[in-house]
């Protein structure tokens, strides 16, 4: 049965028609804080000799966790760094698919669970069952899902049996990649059930308002929307070695060179990309930092193999002179923040995640995602003054994207949450 919940409209969601953050009817609004709550929000109740016994359990569990991942896993290391660093009274562990089952290893443990065919090294999750009683061995006091799979079934019946919140945040659009890949026919379906199950959630997270509104047009009206940040000391542009990728790459001093790094995906519009680079032709070469592994070979595109080195992603990032992205249904795009603060100009679709992140101080927009559109944007990018922009783009990124306020929204969140549901005696069965 969907979990009833009751609107706070004292924390509305910035910009979004009909989206707000509420609590679930068993959460509480309005009580006293807890020390429990502040230890996670980081207030004076959070004591320094709070032990391990005092400390609060958050654990974050997805199937969206590979050696090849993208945006969902950086988003959870960088939250494990951040607490670490911020909250040492709140435990955090991960628990995401493996080749087996492992307790802690720094901190993410892993269950037992079969590859995905074709699946570029995801996991899915084989049993709901065994996932949600693995969830309730560690005792969370809040469970974050970062997918709409197995795993969100799996928490959100660790969370009834163990009496805890459990926020679903919302990183992808299940319906429309219905669309894209099945047709139309399966987007209503597909739409129905990713409605269904986020209305059973205490809490829903988007990192947009593009898919708060998708959530809200789908029938999940209360949503949070907390955007995603960046390592703005990792994704620098000092990494920048302008000249010394070129003799790498064969390419004259005068190349203007575009990059797009990322999944394979189809939704990504890679061949919008190779396209439009081919009817630039020069002085334009176009970068694939692993995602051109399908791709067809062109005389002014290169592909390199996916790089698992954040540092070596920074420094081709940060050594190029624009980044290119052509989904128009993006659900927020962390890599073009990551490009933004490498002092990258932006050229991309003005729908989407991306055009919340990206306007004409920091970029181009094309309308469509169409290989003589971007093509049209990347010239008219490249008629500006490029070094504004791209300091434009780098002061956007550190002023307003930094990891910090992600995780001290989502700190707060989460702080609260967990006072509501331990002001209630009969919820601290198994806590203490």
């Amino acid at each position: 049965m969907d979990r009833q919940r009751a609107p706070n409209p004292s924390w509305p969601a910035p910009g979004v028609k009909g989206v707000s953050l509420t609590y679930s009817s068993r959460i509480r609004p309005g009580t006293p804080f807890s020390p429990l709550a502040g230890r996670i929000l980081g207030t004076d109740a959070w004591t320094a000799d709070a032990g391990p016994a005092g400390a609060a359990r958050l654990v974050d569990t997805t199937m969206l966790y590979a050696p090849r991942s993208g945006g969902v896993k950086r988003y959870l290391l960088a939250k494990r760094a951040w607490f670490a660093e911020r909250r040492p009274g709140v435990r955090h562990t991960l628990l995401v698919p493996g080749a087996s089952t492992r307790g802690h290893d720094g901190g993410v443990a892993t269950i037992a669970s079969p590859r995905l065919p074709f699946g570029d090294g995801y996991r899915w999750c084989a049993s709901v069952r065994r996932w949600a009683e693995r969830l309730a061995q560690f005792a969370p006091d809040l469970i974050e899902v970062g997918d709409p799979y197995g795993p969100a079934h799996a928490a959100l019946e660790a969370g009834e049996r163990l009496g805890v919140p459990v926020v679903g945040f919302c990183h992808s659009d299940p319906a429309a990649l219905a669309k894209l890949h099945l047709g139309e026919w399966a987007e209503p379906t597909v739409r129905r059930r990713w409605a269904r199950l986020y209305r059973r959630f205490d809490q829903v997270v988007a990192p947009s308002r593009h898919i708060a509104e998708r959530l809200n047009e789908a029938g999940v009206p209360e949503v949070m929307v907390q955007p995603l940040g960046v390592d703005t000391d990792l994704f620098h542009p000092s990494r920048a070695d302008p000249q010394g990728l070129r003799r790498t790459l064969g390419l004259d001093r005068d190349t203007r060179l575009l990059v797009f790094a990322g999944r394979p995906a189809r939704e990504k519009n890679i061949d919008v990309i190779l396209e439009a680079a081919e009817r630039l032709g020069d002085p334009y070469h176009l970068l694939l930092v692993g995602a051109g592994a399908v791709s067809r070979p062109q005389p002014n595109a290169t592909f390199l193999d996916y790089r698992r080195d954040p540092k070596e992603v920074a420094r081709l990032i940060a050594s190029c002179d624009a980044f290119v992205h052509a989904n128009a249904q993006e659900p927020f795009g962390l890599v073009v923040l990551e490009a933004m603060a490498c002092g990258l100009p932006i050229v991309g679709v003005g729908s989407g995640g991306i055009s919340e992140l990206v306007d004409e101080a920091v970029g181009q927009l094309a309308e469509q995602p169409v290989a003589s559109e971007l093509a049209d944007a990347i010239e008219a990018l490249f008629e500006r003054d490029i070094k504004a922009l791209s300091a434009a783009a780098r002061d956007r990124a550190e002023s307003r994207h930094g990891w910090n306020s992600t995780f001290e929204g989502l700190s707060g969140l989460y702080g609260r949450l967990c006072e509501a549901s331990a002001a209630r005696p009969e919820m601290l069965a198994g806590w203490c």
